[in-house]
């Protein structure tokens, strides 16, 4: 079921703000405690990892921003989809201008969390790879 922009887009306008500006304190208070997340090459990142590229400065945003949106929600769970797009670097290499992100969060003790991420390129854009030749 689609619904509209409610506590959960506002959670997530909220964790676009911590992401952008390396807030790692108003991320670990956004993160549940078995938090994963899959990179769009397949590897996967815990919830101490995540907050480690921010806590370090491994991690810089620009600009960081979930571009149309979509939501579902569930008995204490809200999936989200989205084009994630932004700027920035990890480790000085650019990060992916655009990916597309299904973004899964639970309702803990009356309050959203993210629980899984799961990040994929979008062929064509920059940082992506190569499309692959058709038959």
């Amino acid at each position: 079921m689609h619904i509209e922009p409610d506590e959960v887009a506002a959670f997530l306008a909220t964790w676009e703000e911590a992401e952008t500006s390396g807030d790692a304190a108003a991320l670990g208070e956004a993160l549940a405690d078995d938090f994963t997340a899959f990179g769009p090459l397949g590897f996967a990142l815990s919830r101490e990892e995540w907050l480690g590229r921010h806590e370090t400065g491994a991690l810089k945003y620009e600009a960081f921003a979930l571009e149309d949106l979509e939501l579902r929600r569930y008995d204490g769970v809200a999936v989200a989809t989205a084009r994630q797009t932004g700027t920035g670097t990890y480790n000085g290499h650019p990060v992916p201008s655009e990916l597309r992100v299904t973004i899964v969060l639970t309702d803990t003790a009356g309050a959203w969390q993210l629980a899984v991420i799961h990040m994929s390129f979008i062929a064509g854009t920059p940082g992506a790879p190569p499309i692959p030749r058709r038959p």
